[in-house]
């Protein structure tokens, strides 16, 4: 009788059996990988399925047999094990930027480097999250082609808008484009940004990535940084707050000795920290003196403070002064 048309798939549709069904608590018998080529119209003998488990264990697959009423096998080791699986499963269900739908699908895919058994587990975790999420789709595609862009050195165009109290989008400049020289994607306070240097405002400005359409690579290459200064993603993450860009200024910071593995998971191992007193440190770092940067400082209420510059202790002084003025005035309660 002759062969399918299948019959040279048969160690293709063998790898995928394994991928796909075994794992340390579900071993495959050879009968049963006998019987699951069937339906696919392939025939299979025992020797020969033995045959094509030493090519794919050749091949690199860790096919681990194990014995007792009858032999099994399955595949030991993946790509991806699933305390990893878990891990990139919760960074996709906590993203906000990630859409409802593209989780859903990146979700699925994850799924799909674990067992069917595996995946039932990383699929009733999935069930437990209920984030906020961004619902521009082209979020993604606006990624793709802003990385090509720094990449080649181009400037790009694009639209930007805001929501209205209806959620409708309402385009900034009449709908016209924004064009701008990307140097950076960063991932701050729970959003992607682009990084890009204006000329305008001999600066860096940033623009939330989900707020973007139309993103467009342009022939012209971008502006380049003045002086011949070299742009550092990681040094420039660190002095700026919620991605409120401005001029850079060096502060002094005292804070309580309770709060050294805050000051150092939000500046790095490579901070200075001086010794104030028995109970304080301080530690002198460039940041962009915004209202972000007050807010975080503020959050520690008597446990932190600003040592200089005396303008920046004057303007941090100043918004607290501020808010207690509109309370002192009642205008929170007067609806």
């Amino acid at each position: 009788m002759p062969k399918s048309a299948n019959q040279k798939f048969k160690i293709l549709y063998l790898m995928k059996m394994f991928l796909e069904t075994s794992d340390e608590q579900h071993p495959i018998t050879v009968s049963q990988m006998i019987d699951e080529l069937a339906l696919y119209d392939i025939k299979a003998e025992r020797k020969s399925i033995y045959d094509d488990i030493d090519a794919l264990r050749v091949y690199g697959l860790d096919i681990i047999k194990v014995k007792g009423k009858t032999t099994g096998y399955f595949i030991a080791s993946r790509d991806f094990e699933i305390p990893e699986l878990k891990l990139l499963v919760d960074a996709v269900q906590c993203s906000k930027f990630i859409t409802p739908k593209k989780s859903k699908e990146l979700i699925k895919k994850l799924e799909g480097l674990a067992s069917r058994y595996q995946a039932k587990h990383l699929h009733r975790e999935v069930c437990l999250a209920n984030r906020p999420k961004t619902y521009n789709e082209s979020i993604y595609l606006n990624v793709d082609i802003i990385h090509e862009a720094i990449s080649k050195k181009r400037e790009i165009r694009f639209k930007y808008f805001d929501y209205s109290l209806n959620k409708r989008k309402v385009y900034r400049k009449g709908g016209d484009f924004y064009y701008t020289s990307p140097y950076g994607l960063s991932w701050d306070d729970e959003h992607y940004y682009l990084i890009a240097f204006s000329e305008k405002h001999d600066d860096f400005i940033h623009y939330r990535l989900d707020r973007m359409s139309d993103v467009e690579i342009m022939e012209e290459f971008r502006i380049p940084l003045p002086r011949g200064e070299v742009f550092n993603l990681a040094d420039y993450s660190k002095k700026v707050f919620r991605m409120f860009g401005g001029e850079g200024t060096k502060v002094e910071m005292w804070f309580d000795k309770s709060l050294v593995n805050v000051v150092i998971d939000r500046f790095g191992k490579d901070i200075r920290i001086n010794k104030r007193d028995d109970s304080t440190f301080t530690i002198k770092i460039e940041v962009v003196l915004s209202a972000p940067f007050y807010a975080w400082i503020f959050q520690f209420m008597d446990k932190a403070g600003i040592v200089s510059p005396e303008f920046a202790v004057e303007e941090f002084t100043e918004s607290i002064e501020k808010i207690l003025l509109q309370y002192n005035k009642g205008d929170i309660n007067e609806g």
